[in-house]
């Protein structure tokens, strides 16, 4: 058995059992195995997959500031979402370093870690919109990652995509809990985009600061050398 069903009232919850969390684990090494031979691939500018320790550094590390900083949370909405200490940013590196394979492994690797450590699961396709598609979203940055002010361009394509499936799984999951007098979808349009679009300000402004962004560039480069 990989979860258990927990029925409270109306209200049913899947939370993973040791061999659910074991086999997440595992999905999770392996995500990040994958994504680090894209990044070998884009690195070496050739078309075979390579493994690399290096790469294999900065895409955890990318992950692990992502979820250390998620739970430093600015602001915490009453039904979910809160506004984070730019850990989405740090999401969206991978796929800005290495393109669009490796940040799209990667980002749904930190989404496998978010839900082995803070699950909230009422409906199995719930799981794949909120945890694979909405965190996964954040290796759109990939797309890119060759361009000029990539690294902005990138990050505001993993958050709208972000905000994109979280609308839709408030919409479908959570229709429950809109406002008085709002129909469901706008009403996850509103409640997602603001503290997805908060978090993405604050964000923004820090890095149209150019000390930031030459730091970021430099990084980038010491992961592609």
């Amino acid at each position: 058995m990989l979860y258990n069903v927990i029925s409270e009232g109306n209200n049913i919850s899947y939370i993973p059992t040791t061999l659910g969390s074991a086999m997440l684990i595992i999905v999770f090494v392996a995500l990040l195995a994958a994504a680090v031979a894209f990044a070998g691939k884009k690195a070496s500018g050739k078309g075979s997959l390579k493994l690399s320790a290096k790469q294999l550094a900065f895409c955890a590390v990318s992950i692990a500031l992502g979820t250390v900083l998620s739970n430093v949370k600015l602001y915490r909405f009453p039904f979910g979402g809160s506004v984070t200490l730019l850990s989405m940013l740090f999401v969206c590196l991978p796929g800005y370093w290495f393109g669009l394979g490796a940040g799209l492994i990667t980002a749904v690797a930190y989404g496998i870690l978010q839900l082995l450590m803070d699950p909230f699961v009422i409906h199995p396709a719930q799981l794949l919109v909120d945890y694979i598609l909405a965190f996964g979203a954040f290796g759109l940055s990939g797309l890119f990652s060759a361009q000029k002010r990539g690294l902005i361009k990138g990050y505001l394509a993993g958050v709208v995509g972000r905000w994109i499936f979280a609308t839709v799984s408030g919409w479908i999951f959570f229709a429950e809990y809109a406002w008085e007098g709002w129909a469901p979808l706008p009403y996850s349009l509103v409640y997602n985009g603001i503290y997805i679009y908060t978090e993405a300000a604050v964000t923004l402004v820090i890095l149209a600061v150019p000390y930031v962004q030459n730091a970021f560039a430099r990084v980038k480069k010491m992961a592609l050398e």
